[in-house]
């Protein structure tokens, strides 16, 4: 009885952590059941379906609570959130990671330093990372605000089409920033190389007879 009563407990909770009606716990007074085998069997009471499914020695599942009315399935409930958790992590392991790189400048940048962050900043997007630009003014340079837009707007304009502006230069405190994201755009397919066949093909054709010199 104990070992039971542990059990059932393990159970619910499981249940409970997922919020998918099971069993008992399932309280539409009519439902639309699928068996085991995903066959439809019909609008049952709960109590019904419930009644054939232990005599199967499966679970009553509340797949589709918001459906009218809601549909049940018949099924192992540990399978089920096997299946269930299965499905999780592989859409988990598919989706992105979009994380934000941040390349930082100064109203004095250089020329060569100035590229250098540039390319850091178009691998970034390439590699499907938004990139935040910040310059930082120091001192008097607040009073030049027009030299650190003209920095920002020139990366924006040399990142082209690798990059679509998320937020535009906008000043916060000393700082200013942009926040370029990585650009939808598909590179155009390259042409494909001519067949082996075809340029050997083309190396050795016949080439027409040319009549002798004449004397």
């Amino acid at each position: 009885m104990n070992t039971l009563w542990r059990s059932t407990i393990a159970f619910d909770k499981r249940a409970a952590k997922s919020f998918i009606r099971i069993n008992d716990r399932i309280r539409a007074r009519e439902i639309r059941v699928i068996d085991e085998n995903g066959e439809q069997m019909g609008i049952l009471p709960p109590f019904e379906a419930l009644k054939i499914a232990r005599e199967r020695g499966l679970d009553l599942v509340e797949v589709s609570p918001n459906a009218v009315p809601p549909v049940c399935r018949i099924q192992d409930y540990g399978r089920f959130l096997y299946e269930k958790e299965k499905s999780e992590r592989a859409a988990r392991k598919k989706q992105k990671v979009i994380t934000i790189k941040e390349v930082k400048f100064s109203v004095t940048v250089d020329e060569h330093d100035y590229q250098t962050k540039k390319n850091q900043a178009v691998r970034f997007l390439t590699e499907g990372d938004k990139v935040k630009a910040s310059l930082r003014f120091r001192g008097r340079q607040m009073a030049h605000r027009e030299l650190g837009y003209a920095i920002i707007n020139r990366l924006i304009l040399d990142i082209g089409e690798a990059g679509i502006v998320e937020f535009m230069p906008r000043m916060e405190g000393t700082i200013l920033h942009a926040i370029v994201a990585p650009s939808k755009k598909q590179e155009a397919p390259k042409p494909k190389p001519a067949a082996p066949a075809q340029q050997a093909t083309a190396s050795t054709a016949p080439t027409a007879p040319t009549a002798p010199a004449v004397q």
